[in-house]
Formats: structure tokens, C-alpha cells, sequence
């Protein structure tokens, strides 16, 4: 488990929608309920990744861009620094660097042996590509530690997004590259930033069918994301064989989250939690490197997804029958003047139609699906219909 404090300096300015105050809260809610009392978790401290590790994924212009703007106050050229989404700051440099050193470390780890799971959910950093900002994102630490685990010799990994938004910067840096297979499963790219990620995005020359993309219909629900996920992901890792999973868990597909049109419950999203860690136990003898993401309802959401997923990365899930601790409740009502949530569930009856059951045109979501298997599946020897 990565934290430290120190996570909390990226932070864009006051009005900015990725407020660090979801880190603080999230970190809180797992110290409360117990999460890190766990005997099998050890928490690592990050420093800052180093030119040398940054430059495994991003370009070196780019990278001095990023620090002359830390400086400056100003974009010095674009890069996508300086935008609405992502506004200079002072420590951008420094923030950015520590997010990818924990997620850096996560791989050192995994590598060694010295851990099988691992989490850090200040990172998820999906929007940034080899030499351009986007999307609150300036380094992609989720790319650095998939980059770091085949330079020590991992054969092939798998990358899941579950965020509401496409990864299109991780999509980016490893789309001609056949030993990655990136899995997006967002709202489409017709009606959500950042427009891209669409089922004929399969991949570059040499690495066809290495690239996924499931584009889900706004307006989609428990039901159909999850029906979407089992009809595609299961296989396609099983196919695959990956020795490692890197995942995103942005939760802003919640239905309380304004920046996404999705409604998604936190039961949902744990469920997603377990699903990954299912496969990685199954295809890659456990490891696992789990990260954060989006996610912009602050008190209601980040925390509670967030706790449940680093609780069930150490092995110790919070039921969802459990509250939200009274001494949590009240820092967040003392401080925020907010009223938090006296749950860990939603409540949603999580239920939804495998594929075996068949294919509805009519539905949207089946539509969305059958783009995708369509478009991949035989490029892995499967069926897009029946597998």
C-alpha cells in the first residue's frame, strides 16, 4: 500500500474538480475500519520518480516542459499543461513525480516477490500520453510500472480502465506494443471526454487485437456495465495470458458523480474489484497492482470505492453491510460541513445477464458489445458470438 501525505501537494488550485481532499478521506476511512491493521500489509512510502524512470514512457521534452511550467507559472509551448483540465501549478513536477514513484515501487515489488498485490489510489494517472498533459494527468504511473515490470523481464501484462473516461494515454503509449493488452471499459467517446476509445481502435502494426475498447451507452447502469465487463474482459486475459494485471478503478462512473453520465452504485465498483483480483489470481499468480482515477464525488463515493478496494487487494474485504465509522462521519462534518454517508454499500442488487444467455440487439449495451467482440475476439482465435 502506497501513502504518504505528501500525495495531497497535487493539487491543481481550490475550484479544480480533482480535489486531494478524496485521498485524505479515503486514506481515514481504511485506517478507521481497520484496513491497514491487516498483518500481510506493509505501507511504502513514495519519493520522486526520477528523470531516468520518467523517461521510460515520456519523451524528455516533454518532461522539462512539464518542470520549466512548474517554474514559470506558465504552459512554455502547450504540451496540454496550462488548460482548464490541467492548469499549471507549483508542484506539478513534484506531484505528478511522487504519484508515479509509488506506483513504481508497487512493480519493484511485485518483481521481488516481496508482495503479490498492490495499491495506490492516488495514482490511476490514465489521461497522460508519452509527451502531452490531458485530463488532470500529467505522468502516467500506471504505464511507468507496466514499462518497469518488461524491462525486468515480465513477457506480457494487461492493463484494465475502468474509469468512466477512456485511458487513452495508456491506450497511447503501448499501442504498438504486442506485449500489452489495454482494456477500456468508459462511457463513449460520442457523449464523454476525451472522444476517443472506440472498438476499431484495436491496436498498431505487429499488435492487432492488443488494444480494447468497450464504449458504453450514457445513461448505463449496475446491470449493463457489468454485463458488458463479464462478456469481454474474462476472456480476453484468459487468451491472453498476462503474468501480471495493472488496473484503473477511476469510480466516476457513480451515479452521484456530475463528470460522467453513468450510474453506477460503489457495490458495482467493488464487484469490479473482485473480478480483477479473480483474474489475476487465476492467470497471473496473484499480481496485481490496483490504482485509483477519476472520481469527483469527494465525501459520498471516492472513499467507501476506494477503501473497498485496497481492502479486498489485502485479502481482507469490508462487508457491505458495515457502517461508515461514527469518528470518520464526524471529521467530515466538523471540517466540510458535509454529511457522509452511514454506509459502505448503496444498496444495489447487484444482478446482470451473462452472455451465455444470449444477444439482444435491441439493447445498447449488447450492441456496444458485440462492436467489440467483433473487432477482437477472432484476433485471439475467439468467437464473437459465443465465447
Amino acid at each position: 500500500m502506497v501513502w504518504d501525505p505528501a500525495l495531497l501537494n497535487y493539487k491543481f488550485n481550490a475550484t479544480h474538480p480533482m480535489d486531494p481532499v478524496r485521498l485524505e478521506l479515503t486514506e481515514r476511512l481504511c485506517r478507521e475500519l481497520g484496513v491497514f491493521g491487516a498483518p500481510n500489509l506493509s505501507m511504502l512510502v513514495p519519493g520522486l520518480a526520477s528523470d531516468e524512470q520518467l523517461l521510460s514512457v515520456h519523451d524528455r521534452e516533454y518532461i522539462e516542459a512539464v518542470k520549466r511550467a512548474a517554474e514559470s507559472g506558465e504552459p512554455n509551448g502547450g504540451c496540454g499543461l496550462g488548460t482548464e483540465d490541467t492548469p499549471v501549478f507549483a508542484d506539478m513536477h513534484e506531484g505528478a513525480a511522487r504519484i508515479a514513484s509509488g506506483t513504481l515501487m508497487l512493480a519493484e515489488q511485485l518483481h521481488t516477490g516481496t508482495a503479490v498485490h498492490g495499491v495506490n489510489f492516488a495514482g490511476g494517472m490514465h489521461h497522460a500520453s508519452r509527451a502531452k498533459a490531458g485530463g488532470f494527468c500529467i505522468y502516467n504511473d500506471a504505464a511507468l510500472a507496466i514499462q518497469r515490470l518488461l524491462d525486468l523481464g515480465a513477457c506480457r501484462a494487461v492493463y484494465i480502465d475502468v474509469d468512466a473516461h477512456h485511458g487513452d494515454g495508456t491506450q497511447e503509449i503501448f499501442y504498438n506494443d504486442p506485449r500489452v493488452m489495454t482494456i477500456s471499459l468508459h462511457q463513449s467517446g460520442v457523449s464523454l471526454f476525451p472522444g476517443t476509445g472506440f472498438p476499431n481502435e484495436t491496436g498498431g502494426p505487429g499488435a492487432e487485437g492488443t488494444s480494447v475498447n468497450i464504449a458504453i451507452p450514457e445513461g448505463t447502469g449496475d446491470a449493463g456495465w457489468l454485463r458488458a465487463f463479464h462478456a469481454v474482459v474474462p476472456a480476453l486475459v484468459a487468451a491472453f495470458e498476462p503474468e501480471v494485471i495493472v488496473s484503473q478503478h477511476g469510480c466516476d462512473s457513480h451515479s452521484a458523480d456530475t463528470m460522467s453520465d453513468l450510474h453506477l452504485s460503489v457495490d458495482a465498483q467493488r464487484q469490479m474489484a473482485f473480478d480483477i483480483g479473480h483474474m489475476a489470481e487465476e492467470h497471473c499468480e496473484s499480481r496485481w497492482i490496483a490504482t485509483g482515477g477519476g472520481g469527483y464525488s469527494v465525501f459520498d463515493v471516492v472513499p467507501r470505492a476506494w477503501t473497498h478496494l485496497t481492502a479486498i487487494a489485502a485479502g481482507n474485504p469490508v462487508p457491505l453491510a458495515a457502517t461508515t465509522p461514527q469518528a470518520w462521519r464526524e471529521h467530515i462534518k466538523t471540517t466540510y460541513s458535509v454529511q457522509a454517508p452511514e454506509k459502505m454499500t448503496d444498496d444495489a442488487e447487484l444482478w446482470w445477464r451473462t452472455w451465455e444467455l444470449g444477444y439482444d440487439p435491441e439493447d445498447s449495451v449488447d450492441r456496444a458489445v458485440i462492436q467489440t467482440r467483433k473487432e477482437i475476439f477472432p484476433l485471439h482465435g475467439l468467437d464473437p458470438w459465443f465465447d
